[in-house]
């Protein structure tokens, strides 16, 4: 530290030393003289150098006030800096001491104002109070904005360009509002914006648009007619899309620039004089689509950033002003949920500002129509209302949480006249169970939407339903201390009161109904369904059928009840609302109280597959009460465990917790927690997203238990095991099988667009349509392969059946699928390989290369020789970092032996760039495992598609006479030549 300082004080000060320079002179790295730098609080080179260098710049300027930045480089040089004109000008623009004009450069004078301008503090000024970043990341080019406005006599000509949608034209809005706000402009100055795109078809109107035309001056002008240039006058003409102003309008506003005159179209002698500040703006490369002349008379240019580099609570704050704007457009409250804000905060948005309005726009578009079919109180914005793009963004959370935690915890409240606060009609304690009609509805309608059909639709409302009742009746036990009859008779009315207290005392005598919540709940739910019943709204319960054979004395108990209901309200109670009423009676019964447990689901996985899955699942079945962790490849299995124990301990609600694991240490993990917590813990391996929809929608059925749930998934998940030869059998039929998540709709329509087409090729194969939800999937498919030659599933999951090549709906959309279509019913006897051949696949022969075949290496541990080879296949870019860390992992579950003779070492499959197998051949044997000694190691990198290559390997490696050839071999050569000889 004290050679550091040493140095630092005895360099040259116009040329200081980069920490690069400093660390080769002290033999240490860059990063540590950094760490050493900072910690002393010294500047990098730039700062060091930046007191000497503007003394200098400013020296020059004093004495050539006009000097380009070409010739001050050159002025710089021979004082001693070396510095390159790009540098110099970064310099300059970067610097508030100085203003940049491409002819000129000035010291900026802030003490001295000029011409009578009023410069106020900058804290009064008003301008670009709405321009958020003028005090944060766009402070340098609102400074150069004020700088153009201000500077004598009538400003200076200002180009802004950046992407579209940065806020280039709101930028210019600005500026003009800060002329007015300093008197640079009067008050009744006029601000002309023009968009040159709007008439990029049609140059000469255009220009006649710009600069007005004479009577005459063409076919079809009438008239004298003034232009926008003259409407301007005194004031500032806001050029936008300026790229679109043909190389003539440029050329005629050099006049303007000049000399501030021009002429109109077919004027000939006279010009015109005008005195007016150009503000044009661009989302083109400026040197590409402005003439370099043009480009030369505007003295100032600022460029905006795109959306991506601004901070996130800039981006906030835009979030925050677009929906107060849509509030006031509509004038009602707005409530943007928690994952709205965090999606719109992180997703793409490609158009910038623009794009993010607009989607902004198009949600509250969706939740105003959600608020007027429903008559809800006010706006609420869901992840729903958002458009797919959009909803993507919640997928980066995770990397951002830490962030966006800082300015952002809670959902937003916007109301119409800007004022923040709570509406204290939501802090009601009474949950009207007017809400589980609205549910029903809202979730009927939803699936309904998805072509999914209404015995699966009735099958996931019917699980929720039970559900949703106990769940509220918890809600208002748990708020038993708020409730008060005379408060509550206030909210239902008299004639409900005195029906609920009739209905009452028909089931005094039974002790289970004595919890006087039963009474609230009751009070409130019949006043929702009174006031359905009066207005000839539906009253539907899908559960009816199940309720009278399952609940049959509960259904009894509540019919005699509601025949006192329609008596006292001079109503006709339907089926359904008995329905509903016995689900109360059922929920409140000793026998059968609810304890508002569930099936705790936690899914756990390497990689970031866990939370993808989850969120599938989540968005399809409604329900977010299951836990995700993904574990990362170079975590250690113990700080795993912690970690998953935590997660368990959280889902737990009493009746156990299922784990959804894909592989390795992760399996092993259930048996340990419940043994250390005594939580029941089970364990499901393999996961994939259906595995975790199934378990999620089983968890909160009423009567779900763990071991049965545990039982039946992986019973299922053997189905996934389900293999069809892919023989062709002349006596069996060609078939094609359509399939959908949710039902059969979505896969007719993939099968009308496939036959779209190819029109002809229900005439070759039975074209057949299958929904997941809807089939018993892999038993139906089994009993078609004894009849059916199946050549392809197409659809929107992978069931992922052995030799049966599955084509995406995205395939098919972009018409590839199409193409791999065709060639199956072409090609029937070769279905495999051409799948393969569609994703770049290579035969095994080609995975052997040279450059990962090693020999007598002298390797002394398994450790080193994975590390080694791993490391290789990383730096040719065979497999990703992570893939070293998953081939460790998989070794420290079990060692991956092959025979007792040969080793297989592998990984993570998605961490695979480019499949390749690593040939080791050692000249002493090592210790792999306990007791065994091996001296050949196939490294594999197969990706999901290498099946049928790992069969062949294993073929390959398990024969005796191949294993003898490969022990005598002794050059690359000869190791690579036994092996492709062999497959």
């Amino acid at each position: 530290m004290e050679f550091l300082i040493k140095l630092i004080n005895e360099e040259d000060k116009r040329n200081p030393l980069t920490d690069s320079e400093i660390a080769k002179m002290l033999g240490i790295s860059r990063a540590k003289v950094s760490k050493m730098r900072e910690s002393l609080s010294i500047g990098d080179c730039r700062e060091r150098r930046r007191e000497i260098l503007t003394k200098n710049i400013e020296e020059i300027l004093k004495d050539d006030p006009s000097i380009s930045e070409r010739a001050l480089t050159l002025q710089l040089n021979k004082k001693g800096f070396k510095i390159c004109r790009n540098v110099v000008s970064k310099f300059i623009k970067n610097e508030k001491k100085f203003k940049i004009n491409r002819n000129k450069i000035e010291v900026v004078n802030k003490t001295s104002p000029k011409n009578g301008i009023n410069l106020r503090n900058e804290e009064k000024d008003m301008a670009f109070n709405s321009f958020i970043g003028a005090n944060g990341s766009l402070r340098p080019q609102v400074e150069l904005a004020k700088a153009a406005i201000l500077y004598p006599p009538n400003g200076l000509h200002t180009l802004i360009y950046g992407e579209t949608g940065v806020g280039k034209s709101e930028l210019a809005e600005c500026m003009y509002k800060f002329s007015i706000e300093t008197g640079i402009k009067a008050a009744d100055s006029p601000f002309i914006s023009f968009n040159c795109a709007d008439y990029v078809d049609n140059p000469q109107l255009l220009l006649s648009q710009l600069f007005g035309y004479t009577k005459g001056a063409f076919t079809g002008a009438d008239t004298n007619k003034i232009g926008l240039i003259e409407k301007a006058d005194k004031g500032i003409l806001f050029l936008d899309e300026i790229h679109r102003l043909p190389p003539e309008g440029q050329e005629i506003l050099f006049s303007i620039i000049d000399k501030g005159r021009f002429r109109r179209m077919g004027e000939v002698d006279e010009t015109r004089k005008v005195n007016i500040m150009i503000i044009a703006a661009t989302s083109e490369d400026v040197e590409s689509y402005l003439l370099s002349t043009f480009r030369r008379r505007i003295p100032m240019f600022i460029e905006l950033p795109g959306l991506k580099s601004r901070p996130l609570e800039e981006r906030y704050n835009m979030i925050i002003n677009f929906f107060k704007q849509e509030a006031m457009k509509i004038n009602i409250k707005i409530v943007v949920l928690l994952n709205v804000i965090e999606a719109l905060l992180l997703y793409d948005a490609k158009g910038n500002i623009g794009q993010l309005k607009s989607d902004i726009e198009v949600a509250c578009a969706r939740g105003f129509l959600e608020h007027i079919s429903k008559r809800t109180k006010y706006v609420t914005v869901d992840i729903s209302h958002l458009s797919g793009e959009v909803a993507k963004g919640i997928l980066e959370i995770n990397k951002n949480r830490k962030n966006i935690s800082k300015f952002i915890s809670k959902n937003l409240e916007v109301f119409p006249n800007n004022e923040w606060g709570n509406d204290a009609a939501e802090q009601n304690s009474y949950a009207l169970p007017a809400d589980i009609y609205r549910e029903i509805e809202d979730r009927y309608k939803k699936l309904k939407a998805q072509n999914i059909s209404i015995e699966i639709i009735n099958k996931l409302i019917a699980d929720d339903l039970e559900r949703n009742i106990q769940q509220l009746v918890q809600k208002v036990k748990g708020n038993r201390h708020n409730i008060i009859k005379n408060d509550l008779e206030q909210i239902v009315g008299h004639k409900i009161i005195y029906t609920v207290d009739s209905m009452m005392s028909t089931i005094n005598d039974s002790p289970e109904y004595k919890d006087e919540t039963l009474y609230y709940c009751l009070a409130t739910h019949l006043a929702a369904s009174y006031e359905r019943i009066l207005h000839n709204k539906t009253i539907y319960n899908p559960q009816l059928k199940e309720i009278k054979k399952k609940y049959h004395e509960e259904y009894c108990k509540a019919k005699e009840m509601c025949e006192i209901a329609s008596s006292c309200l001079n109503i006709e109670i339907p089926e359904d609302e008995v329905a509903f009423i016995a689900m109360y009676l059922k929920a409140y019964s000793e026998k059968n109280t609810l304890n508002d447990n569930y099936i705790g689901i936690v899914v756990l996985s390497h990689g970031q597959v866990a939370r993808s899955m989850l969120d599938v699942a989540t968005k399809l079945i409604g329900e977010n009460h299951a836990c995700s962790m993904d574990m990362s490849f170079n975590e250690s299995p113990s700080e795993a465990l912690k970690r998953t124990e935590t997660i368990v301990k959280k889902a737990d609600r009493g009746k156990g917790v299922l784990l959804l694991v894909d592989m390795g240490s992760l399996v092993s993990f259930g048996k340990i927690i419940s043994e250390k917590t005594g939580i029941p813990v089970r364990t499901c391996s393999r996961v994939n997203t259906l595995m975790v929809i199934e378990a999620i929608r089983r968890s909160v059925l009423p009567e779900a238990t763990l071991d049965n749930i545990a039982d039946s998934i992986e019973k299922e998940k053997h189905n996934y095991d389900l293999e069809v030869t892919g023989e062709e059998d002349s006596k069996l039929r060609p078939a094609i099988v359509f399939i959908c998540i949710t039902g059969n709709g979505a896969a007719k329509l993939l099968k009308k667009r496939v036959m779209d087409s190819l029109p002809d090729l229900d005439k070759k194969a039975d074209l057949i349509c299958k929904g997941y939800l809807t089939d018993d999937i892999y038993k139906d498919l089994e009993q078609l392969s004894n009849d059916e030659n199946i050549l392809a599933i197409v659809g929107t999951i992978d069931l992922n059946i052995r030799n049966i090549p599955f084509i995406s709906a995205t395939e098919i959309v972009n018409l590839k699928g199409v193409k791999l279509l065709k060639n199956i019913i072409d090609k029937q006897d070769d279905i495999i390989d051409y799948k393969r051949s569609q994703i770049n696949d290579v035969s095994i022969k080609e995975l052997f290369m040279d450059d990962l075949i090693f020999v007598d290496k002298g390797f002394k541990s398994k450790e080193e020789i994975l590390n080694k080879a791993l490391c290789s296949m990383e730096q040719k870019g065979y497999v990703t970092s992570e893939y070293k860390w998953s081939v460790f992992e998989r070794e420290n579950l079990s060692p991956t032996l092959l025979n007792r003779y040969v080793a297989i070492p592998h990984g993570d499959p998605t961490e695979v760039k480019r499949e390749s197998i690593a040939v080791i051949k050692l000249q002493n044997s090592i210790e792999w495992c306990e007791n065994i000694k091996i001296n050949i190691i196939f490294l594999l990198a197969i990706n999901d598609y290498g099946r049928e290559k790992f069969k062949r390997l294993f073929k390959l490696v398990n024969d005796k006479r191949i294993f003898n050839r490969l022990q005598i071999c002794k050059t690359k050569a000869e190791i690579k030549e036994v092996i492709v000889s062999g497959i």
